[in-house]
């Protein structure tokens, strides 16, 4: 979809040459904001959920859906999102989506229940799978592929990471003055990004042609959902159990269905296609093991080092801080490693690093050393994050404009939803000890959750495995082939 708007084209313009004038600018800020929302609004609800537990009486499998709520509503309509950008116009979506995250936020600082608590959480996550990818495809529809498009969305996902690892600080904070502030910290910041991507984000036309396959959304949705109820439920009904299983098999059932509608459908949500661009693929198991590895291991510890050693929000928060201060400092060299060294060397490089982290991180005990033990794998797991960037700028190279939003999606997805599940087998294997609380023996507790830490610690791993195989010879040798061909066949329909 091309903009006929004059400013994007000016834009446009501006973005090739990297003479960005203040309103490109004020425009890519302003995109940024609402991406840093989206990360807080995951990792902040994490410092306060001891607290919520304890006000309102959740359960640990309970409070995990207050993040896995969210995640979900986030992941089980992002393909919708990007979709919907790319047909109805990615300035109207990205308007209504950040309108309803602000109503919905508001809302769960007001509530008192448990399940109405979930709900905003859900809400909220479903306005995200909108603003997330139609910002996005904004960016990479506006700043032409190469050093400018790179330029953007390092200083875009930096952002997003910066969100993730700033909701510890923020989470921190806020709590401190009680959990609902976490709630209402957004409010007045996305009011204020709304009105001014009224102002800044340029018109674009709806695409010419085009539908919305709206039975494929929900297909896609049921299967996700029901997959982490399953996984969730399974300690307490049993692996092997009946419910258990055949929960299984209707995800399975739901995940196949939405293959064939893909399959057959005129307008289908996904161009199943798009699935075999190795970049996409490489890059979505990438951000499955950073977000899904550093989600598990904030839950964990969050619970352990409030809940079991009696740290403070606050201090949790301020020891924590180091991540998201290496996060943001990414962001003035990001664009240039992409630029020198390739998205593939710096993903593989920092995945290695974040699981290194992940592994000194199992020295923990009930006495941490901040300077000797914690801090050292903090900053090697805030490594992972620097490479968020790169995953972005992978996934969205070589997509045709009209499909970007679906690009976006897609590399989303497999994040929000990848890091619901890991986060779910995560409490599924903690919560199987039922040894946790300020009353519990603390090296009681530690054992119970030192399997979780290391399968954060595996998933990690796995990523940068699959990462560091394109740089075997037989791997590297198949792609060069495939952009062999796939330049011959440019030069022949040339």
């Amino acid at each position: 979809m091309t903009s006929t708007d004059i400013r994007s084209a000016v834009s446009t313009a501006a973005a090739e040459t990297q003479q960005w004038p203040i309103r490109l600018w004020g425009m890519l800020i302003t995109l940024c904001i609402v991406l840093f929302l989206d990360g807080l609004d995951v990792s902040m609800i994490g410092v306060a959920l001891p607290s919520i537990g304890s006000e309102l009486g959740l359960e640990t499998s309970t409070l995990q859906w207050l993040v896995s709520g969210y995640v979900l509503g986030y992941g089980g309509l992002l393909l919708l999102g990007g979709r919907t950008a790319d047909l109805l116009g990615r300035r109207k979506v990205f308007l209504i989506a950040l309108a309803v995250f602000a109503v919905a936020s508001l809302a769960g600082g007001l509530v008192s229940s448990g399940p109405l608590l979930i709900l905003t959480r859900f809400i909220k996550g479903l306005a995200a799978a909108f603003t997330a990818p139609t910002g996005l495809s904004i960016i990479t529809t506006t700043f032409a592929e190469g050093p400018a498009r790179n330029k953007a969305l390092s200083i875009y996902t930096v952002f997003g990471a910066g969100g993730y690892s700033m909701g510890l600080l923020f989470g921190g904070l806020m709590t401190g003055f009680g959990w609902r502030w976490t709630f209402l910290l957004p409010v007045p910041i996305a009011l204020a990004a709304l009105v001014a991507a009224f102002y800044l984000v340029p018109k674009d036309k709806p695409a010419d042609e085009g539908g919305h396959d709206l039975f494929g959304a929900l297909l896609s949705t049921a299967g996700m959902l029901l997959l982490v109820y399953t996984v969730v439920s399974a300690p307490e009904a049993g692996w092997l159990s009946a419910r258990t299983v055949l929960s299984f098999l209707a995800a399975v059932a739901l995940f196949a269905g939405f293959v064939a509608v893909e399959k057959r459908v005129r307008y289908p949500l996904v161009r199943l296609g798009i699935l075999r661009k190795p970049t996409l693929w490489r890059a979505s198991l990438a951000i499955i093991a950073v977000a899904g590895s550093f989600f598990s291991w904030q839950f964990i510890t969050t619970l352990y080092l409030q809940d079991t050693l009696g740290w403070t929000p606050l201090h949790l928060s301020l020891a924590l801080l180091p991540v998201g201060i290496l996060v943001v400092s990414s962001a003035f060299v990001s664009d240039k490693l992409v630029d020198r060294f390739g998205t593939g060397p710096i993903i593989a490089v920092t995945l290695t690093v974040m699981a290194i982290g992940y592994l000194m991180y199992l020295r923990l005990d009930t006495a941490p050393g901040y300077l000797t033990v914690l801090l050292p794998a903090i900053l090697l797991i805030g490594i992972g994050w620097v490479g968020f960037p790169a995953i972005n700028i992978q996934a969205t190279s070589g997509i045709d404009d009209d499909e970007q939003g679906l690009a976006a999606g897609v590399l989303q997805t497999a994040m929000q939803v990848g890091a619901a599940i890991v986060l779910a087998v995560t409490t599924a294997i903690i919560s199987s000890g039922a040894v946790h609380g300020p009353d519990a023996d603390p090296a009681a507790v530690l054992d119970n959750y030192l399997p979780g830490l290391q399968f954060a610690a595996g998933v990690a791993i796995v990523g940068a495995l699959v990462a560091l195989t394109v740089y075997l010879p037989g791997t590297r040798a198949r792609l060069a082939a495939q952009q062999e061909s796939k330049n011959l066949e440019v030069e022949l329909v040339s």
